[in-house]
């Protein structure tokens, strides 16, 4: 015996005569009635949670090209998800990108599992107040920076951080009965999406006011040509809007300048010989590139070293590599991008390693002096 279709909650053309507007009006209806259900029944002490596994499918071809390249956002299922769960009375307080399915259906190009997101839900109170435009960009601008910041201390990696950072952006926008645009229409999910991940590129950016002189030019060189080699007068130009010099670059070990070119030096072009503590020009970006080329070519605990020898350099050079991440993904550099979510990815065995370091290092010299 089959199992009865008629009834399940999936937007199938075919089952309504071809209509496909048919067949997405009861895929949503359904889905805000389930979720208004659930809503009744919610005990307001514990929180919902709502797992979504969506198809690699759904994050191409969609009319927002602004958030193509940020996938799940620009998804027209997970935006009917989030819309359904906001008009059920539920404030969104979390979205949680899970790795749950193998990589080998993506690499054949069908309609495979691309991911799968955990949405936090709690029931809101139904005397929150209307907001308008200006209010929620205010409570973002306000409010993710701390969020973010928790987020990269927690190690999220890079290629997560998007789908992460939703769930504190949402949880401005839902925690609101209503958010209006200045005419008093609604401001909807998708716009709202779109908001929070403008916000979120505009702190990564503004975090670049933690990095060195040179960092911010090495960032601003390296969105314009990445490791290929540019005009010698547009990078002096860009070293003077920096407030700096080409020599300051080239003292660093930043760059490479060679018959009126300049080029950032490659990952394995850096000196062998590094002395941080004796290094009047350490940088961020310097400190992130050895990070990533120790964990290449000796792992995690070649990593911890370079870690433990950076001291309080480390941690903003992790930042660094979460707004690098980012870069790539907007240019298309997919293989550079591997390598900064890779750093980050491993974040937590490596600064476990550079302490373990530190601490046998203090316990040999307490030994050696008693």
């Amino acid at each position: 015996m089959l199992v009865p279709k008629s009834e399940e909650l999936v937007a199938i053309p075919y089952r309504f005569e071809g209509d496909k507007r048919k067949a997405q009006h009861f895929f949503e209806d359904g889905l805000n009635r389930a979720f208004a259900r659930i809503r009744q029944i919610q005990d307001s002490h514990y929180p919902l949670t709502v797992y979504y596994a969506f198809k690699q499918s759904e994050t191409e071809s969609e009319d927002d090209k602004e958030s193509s390249n940020r996938g799940l956002i620009a998804s027209t299922g997970w935006e009917t998800m989030l819309q359904g769960l906001i008009n059920a009375g539920f404030t969104i307080t979390g979205t949680w990108p899970m790795r749950t399915e193998l990589i080998g259906n993506l690499k054949r190009n069908i309609a495979a599992l691309a991911s799968s997101i955990v949405i936090v839900c709690r029931p809101r109170s139904v005397n929150e107040p209307v907001a308008s435009r200006r209010e929620f960009l205010n409570a973002l601008r306000a409010e993710l920076p701390l969020a973010l910041k928790n987020l990269q201390h927690g190690s999220i990696a890079p290629v997560d951080l998007a789908q992460a950072s939703i769930g504190p952006g949402m949880s401005i926008y839902s925690r609101y009965s209503k958010v209006v645009e200045s005419d008093g229409t609604p401001l909807g999910v998708r716009t709202a999406l779109q908001l929070i991940n403008r916000a979120l590129d505009e702190v990564l950016e503004e975090q670049e006011g933690e990095y060195d002189a040179e960092t911010r030019w090495a960032i601003a060189w390296f969105e314009q040509y990445a490791m290929e080699a540019g005009e010698y007068g547009i990078a002096e130009t860009l070293s003077k809007a920096k407030n700096m010099s080409m020599e300051n670059l080239e003292h660093a070990g930043l760059v490479v300048s060679k018959a009126g070119k300049v080029s950032l030096r490659k990952r394995d072009e850096l000196s062998e010989e590094w002395h941080p503590k004796l290094n009047s020009r350490l940088t961020v970006w310097e400190v992130m590139q050895r990070l990533i080329f120790a964990l290449d070519q000796k792992g995690e605990p070649g990593a911890g070293e370079i870690l433990r020898q950076a001291n309080s350099q480390g941690e903003i050079a992790r930042d660094l590599a979460y707004r690098l991440y980012t870069l790539c993904e907007r240019k298309g550099w997919a293989q550079e991008a591997l390598a900064y979510n890779s750093l980050v990815a491993s974040w937590s065995e490596i600064s476990r390693l550079a302490q373990r370091e530190a601490s046998d290092g203090l316990l040999w010299g307490a030994s050696y002096l008693g």
